[in-house]
């Protein structure tokens, strides 16, 4: 890649055959294979995820995130027309931030009904299909437990009201130690590991912290810009406790590595350095990583395998290398991986 031009979107794309898209989970989350890639030799080894505990050591601190994935998805009719909701967030009391398809059925001041004493008002429209309801009813969450779905991606081609792939998604498309409610799409680093993985990773002194980061839409949000720096990522809110944030600057001062779960623990850690430490609390982030950026905490990755010129593809590059990136990526398809949310994983070291 010349150095003399703007790094380019499309410097981060790669083919991938369809059907390696992954569009189940395996039958064990711990089933899924482990790519490892060592930074400074370029070596790319495979193994099973279920190894992963042999590469980290006594004292080594791993950290996840546990936000939890509401059950967004949600069917409602406008008019005669049935519509596709995405709840992303709610902006105030009874206001809710939604997607919409086809966006264009949803017009401002159109009654929406969900389901028998759900129902909302359009109060206004933003850009992309969004839109802001006036739900008639303060306990939203409960009502998206009762009747929505798992937020899927589109790249998962299967019917998205699917009653019979319900619960196994609800299930699955949750990290087994999610916690705190809020996100619109899963940590799918974190989606690997069983309640055995955690406990044979503590029975092995590895230091596990939790941080918090909300998924919105900032995490997969298209990029379409064609220079990667022209490109803005939308604000996604974090939460680190006083604990945890101790914790991982402890492990800095000694030397030992600190292990992100995941390309959002990554921007969370990343976010909240400021003057030589990570600082606790809740703030905003839309801390964009890409070839170029200094890391100043995280020092080896878990991550899954993401698309085509995506943030997400060009954090880890940022992290690893693109040229090595890419490598391990072709590596990958010859090897028939699987990709994305539901696929296998890449620890760099």
């Amino acid at each position: 890649m010349p150095s003399d031009r703007p790094l380019l979107v499309s410097d981060f794309d790669y083919d991938l055959p369809p059907e390696l898209i992954a569009q189940h989970p395996l039958p064990h989350r711990d089933d899924s294979r482990l790519m490892v890639v060592d930074r400074r030799i370029g070596s790319i080894r495979h193994e099973p995820f279920k190894g992963l505990a042999g590469r980290l050591n006594h004292g080594d601190l791993l950290v996840l995130n546990d936000t939890k994935v509401i059950p967004a998805r949600v069917w409602g009719t406008c008019g005669k027309a049935k519509v596709e909701f995405l709840f992303i967030r709610e902006v105030g009391p009874g206001l809710w931030d939604v997607l919409c398809r086809p966006a264009r059925r949803v017009r401002e001041g159109d009654a929406v009904r969900f389901a028998a004493g759900f129902e909302a008002r359009v109060e206004g429209i933003g850009e992309e299909g969004k839109r802001v309801l006036r739900i008639n009813r303060a306990d939203v969450r409960s009502e998206l437990d009762r009747i929505g779905y798992a937020p899927l991606p589109p790249y998962i081609k299967r019917s998205r009201e699917d009653r019979t792939a319900r619960p196994e998604d609800l299930a699955r498309y949750q990290t087994v130690f999610a916690k705190k409610e809020g996100a619109v799409a899963a940590p799918t680093a974190g989606l690997h590991f069983t309640a055995d993985t955690l406990k044979g990773l503590k029975s092995k002194g590895i230091d596990i912290r939790r941080v918090t980061l909300d998924v919105g839409l900032a995490t997969f949000q298209p990029v379409r810009a064609e220079i990667v720096m022209d490109h803005r990522m939308l604000e996604e809110r974090y939460s680190i406790t006083p604990a945890a944030a101790r914790a991982v600057n402890v492990a800095k001062s000694e030397g030992r590595p600190v292990t992100a779960v995941g390309t959002t623990v990554v921007r969370t850690l990343e976010s909240a350095w400021q003057d030589g430490l990570v600082r606790s609390g809740r703030r905003p982030t839309s801390l964009f990583i890409y070839p170029g950026y200094e890391f100043r905490v995280v020092d080896r990755l878990l991550t899954n395998f993401h698309l085509p010129k995506s943030t997400l593809l060009m954090l880890v590059a940022a992290f690893a290398g693109r040229d090595l990136i890419l490598e391990a990526y072709r590596e990958a398809v010859r090897e028939r991986y699987r990709f994305f949310s539901y696929g296998d994983c890449m620890f760099i070291l």
